[in-house]
């Protein structure tokens, strides 16, 4: 059987028996002007999305000087379609909301690579940033500030491991500013936050640290035990998960020292002491 791709029409090739009339596209949806759009397979555009300030939906006026039928455009009217595309292209961002999330989501994924977080943090963090200028949180404080904090709380809701101090440091404020934004949107916007576990801090610190397979295993049994004799609740997630994981170290008799952990897990070895030595009294050690 052969396909006749501008007919659409599939037939044999002996005998000339059209066995099908209409065979369903399956290339892109647009004209190639380029062997690399040729290839392309792909039949839409980029999905919609609310890290985009304009969630993705707006158009443009193409790179390409011809006309629907291919040809070249003349030197006045190229001229004038390239004044159209700036007049265009400016008139997007001409509202002070498209600006502000212009700015807004150029900050997001800076940090999306910097702390490798993963699309659907980035689309809750813009979420929740979209409520906060809805609700007028925006005007009179710092838009790094508040995308830090909606940042911080999208990781919390996913139970992405990553503190305030990460997300500070990551687009470089005051983890103090940060927080500040962070208990602003909790209460006005009025999100439940779950409570963190420090299960999911155990394999990061033990990447960082480089601890072996074996301690972080024994590590997160300490934790399992803990959470189940509650005496996990109120402590902070990353020091218990840094003082379970020190604890594995000692019992399995790893060479690694206090500050090597607390460094990793950016607490201090006060907390790793304080905490090693109830989670040893809690669990009989």
């Amino acid at each position: 059987m052969v396909t006749d791709g501008s007919t659409g029409e599939m037939f044999c090739n002996t005998c000339g028996f059209v066995a099908t009339e209409r065979v369903e596209e399956e290339g892109p949806e647009w004209r190639s002007f380029s062997k690399e759009e040729g290839e392309n397979r792909t039949r839409t555009g980029t999905p919609t999305s609310l890290a985009m300030h304009d969630m993705g939906l707006a158009t443009i006026i193409g790179q390409a000087d011809k006309d629907a039928s291919g040809k070249p455009l003349t030197s006045s009217m190229k001229s004038t379609i390239e004044r159209l595309r700036t007049w265009d292209s400016r008139s997007q961002v001409h509202e002070p909301v498209d600006r502000n999330f212009r700015q807004a989501f150029s900050e997001l994924d800076r940090l999306k690579d910097k702390l490798a977080l993963s699309d659907a943090v980035i689309e809750k963090t813009a979420y929740i940033y979209r409520k906060a200028l809805d609700k007028g949180l925006v005007r009179g404080r710092s838009i790094p500030g508040l995308v830090a904090a909606a940042l911080y709380a999208a990781c919390r809701n996913t139970e992405t491991p990553r503190t305030l101090t990460d997300v500070a440091n990551g687009i470089n404020i005051k983890r103090k500013d940060v927080a500040r934004c962070y208990r602003l949107l909790l209460r006005e916007l009025d999100l439940k936050m779950p409570v963190v576990d420090p299960i999911k801090g155990v394999a990061r610190i033990a990447s960082i640290a480089d601890l072996s397979e074996k301690t972080k295993r024994k590590a997160l049994e300490f934790l399992k035990e803990a959470s189940r004799i509650e005496v996990s609740a109120g402590k902070d997630p990353m020091g218990l998960a840094a003082a379970a994981l020190y604890l594995a170290c000692v019992m399995l008799g790893e060479n690694k020292t206090q500050k090597d952990i607390a460094q990793a897990a950016g607490v201090t070895e006060v907390t790793i002491r304080n905490r090693y030595k109830g989670l040893k009294e809690a669990l009989k050690l």
